[in-house]
């Protein structure tokens, strides 16, 4: 059924007087569409120029053919071409801006050319103008929008599938054990590629959602039977602070992926031993409670956080620094006990605790942090 369409109007010859320079016209409206782009200039592939071309062919020939028609302006052979057109933007990550501004380019050109061609068959009147710019007008719109929809349609599809892989890394860690390769390719294939550590953090149920939308790619939420547990990449603590500020939010300790299982449980036992609170609730700070009520892997993770600094030494120097401190806290910093307890000068030892306080630095004046030094190392915990 035909219906009233701006293209009624278009002159009868206009189909006439172009199809002549019809290729020719293509040639010039596809170069200029790519060069008015810097996005599309810095495409390599050679298929773009291609499809660039073939998108413009298909268009103006339509065009031309609907003059004097009532006709919809796209059928749906012709539509799907532009809704592949924006799909194939959104595959490519450019924004939908840089195709809008491409039909902008065109449509100028195609009135340019179409009045060109009218002009060299017979004088053209201003009303026969104002046609030719409406129907070009409306046609335009419609192509923008096909390819509009092609580009959100395009978008779901992603983010449905990107919900699923981010689903399966996020299985992978959680079930802990599985290959090193197949846990780098998951996260490669949700961007999360190079992520040396994942820290997982748990929230009130009723807060997944809000935590999906604030922290995006650089989380994933898991949905439990009470709790909501988000993954994240590795970030400072300051930063954790601010972001999850009035969550009641418990934050786990930052460890690779192979150990995120070992992470979780940490996280979760220190939910149990406290009671929430608006703001952020940090493992770290509970780590010596939970060794001393039996956890051995607060132990290790306190051992890591305590005694990194040493990591860089040779591990003869690291030994004895470390057989030092020990000595050092237990007799509560008196040298000549320490000297006597390892049958070294009080010189050896006042030179090992210098270094010992280059390593650790200010940490050492601390009650808290000399309470696990001495907890860490006393309780035998692998100091290699």
């Amino acid at each position: 059924m035909e219906i009233d369409t701006p293209w009624q109007r278009l002159p009868p010859d206009l189909a006439t007087a172009l199809r002549p320079r019809f290729d020719e016209t293509v040639r010039e409206i596809a170069d200029a569409v790519t060069a008015a782009s810097p996005a599309f200039r810095g495409i390599s592939d050679p298929k773009f120029p291609r499809d660039v071309k073939t998108a413009v062919t298909v268009a103006l020939g339509r065009f031309l053919d609907l003059a004097g028609t009532g006709s919809p302006a796209l059928p749906p052979e012709t539509r799907a071409v532009f809704v592949g057109l924006g799909a194939a933007e959104a595959r490519e990550e450019r924004g939908p801006d840089v195709l809008l501004a491409a039909f902008r380019t065109a449509a100028r050109l195609m009135m340019r050319a179409c009045g060109e061609a009218l002009a060299r068959l017979r004088p053209v009147s201003a009303a026969e103008l104002i046609d030719l710019s409406d129907a070009i007008t409306a046609f335009v719109d419609e192509l923008s929008a096909g390819s509009t929809e092609g580009y959100s349609r395009q978008l779901r599809e992603q983010a449905g599938e990107g919900d699923r892989l981010r689903r399966q890394f996020a299985e992978l860690l959680l079930r802990g054990g599985a290959a090193e390769s197949v846990v780098h390719g998951a996260a490669a294939r949700i961007g999360w590629a190079g992520s040396p550590s994942i820290v997982p953090v748990l929230l009130p149920l009723d807060s997944a959602r809000e935590a999906r939308f604030r922290f995006g790619a650089s989380g994933i939420v898991v949905e439990r039977d009470r709790d909501a547990l988000l993954l994240l990449r590795s970030g400072s603590r300051a930063a954790l602070a601010d972001a999850l500020a009035g969550r009641h939010a418990v934050v786990g300790p930052s460890l690779a992926w192979e150990r995120v299982p070992e992470a979780v449980h940490l996280t979760e036992l220190t939910a149990e031993l406290l009671e929430r609170r608006p703001e952020p609730t940090f493992v770290e700070d509970h780590l010596a409670t939970l060794a001393l009520r039996g956890e051995p892997g607060a132990l290790a993770v306190l051992r890591a956080q305590r005694l990194a600094p040493l990591d860089q030494l040779r591990p003869p120097q690291r030994e004895r620094l470390l057989t030092t401190l020990q000595s050092w806290l237990r007799h509560w910093g008196a040298r000549s006990e320490v000297a006597a307890e390892l049958f070294v000068h009080p010189q050896t030892v006042s030179y090992r605790l210098k270094l010992l306080r280059e390593l650790l630095g200010e940490s050492l004046d601390d009650p808290g942090t000399r309470f696990e030094l001495l907890l860490v190392l006393a309780a035998g915990v692998d100091r290699g």
